[in-house]
């Protein structure tokens, strides 16, 4: 990952080693973003999620395709789907699973509809055995999917 692309996963790999930064993310996520980024603005609002092991968080656009570009770069093909954005707000659990994501049963989803206005940015659930990485061997196991919610990250 290099540039847009990895501006996600840098926010996120904070908010995984910094327990203030990731309070903040979660309270005013725009503002925390702009900040970290040292940007002069961003071009629309932005919320973060975090998707813990009761809830599971997932990013759609049913009306058109928006997306956090300014954090993940250019949209994948299939988010931009017609296919995708009904699918994910009808039956999320589905979707999940053919992007080989299997939720417990007990697992709320959770789907937020990204509008022209505000975009959403997930921040997966670290996986266990990382507890003790560096945050150069952390941010390339962070994916643009699972920042969607679509996947869970495997290290």
């Amino acid at each position: 990952m290099a540039g847009v692309e990895q501006r996600g996963a840098n926010i996120v790999v904070e908010a995984w080693l910094n327990p203030e930064f990731k309070e903040r993310l979660l309270i005013d996520g725009t503002r925390t973003i702009v900040e970290f980024l040292k940007l002069d603005k961003v071009n629309n609002d932005f919320v973060v999620l975090e998707n813990t092991d009761k809830i599971h968080n997932l990013v759609v656009c049913t009306l058109c395709s928006c997306y956090p570009r300014q954090l993940l770069g250019i949209p994948p093909g299939w988010y931009k789907s017609r296919s995708y954005r009904v699918r994910a707000s009808r039956n999320p659990r589905s979707i999940l699973q053919e992007f080989g994501t299997v939720l417990p049963d007990d697992m709320k989803i959770q789907v937020h509809d990204s509008t022209a206005d505000l975009r959403y940015l997930v921040i997966p659930r670290r996986p266990a055995n990382t507890q003790h990485w560096s945050r150069e061997q952390l941010i390339p196991i962070v994916t643009r999917d699972s920042m969607i919610g679509v996947c869970d990250i495997t290290a």
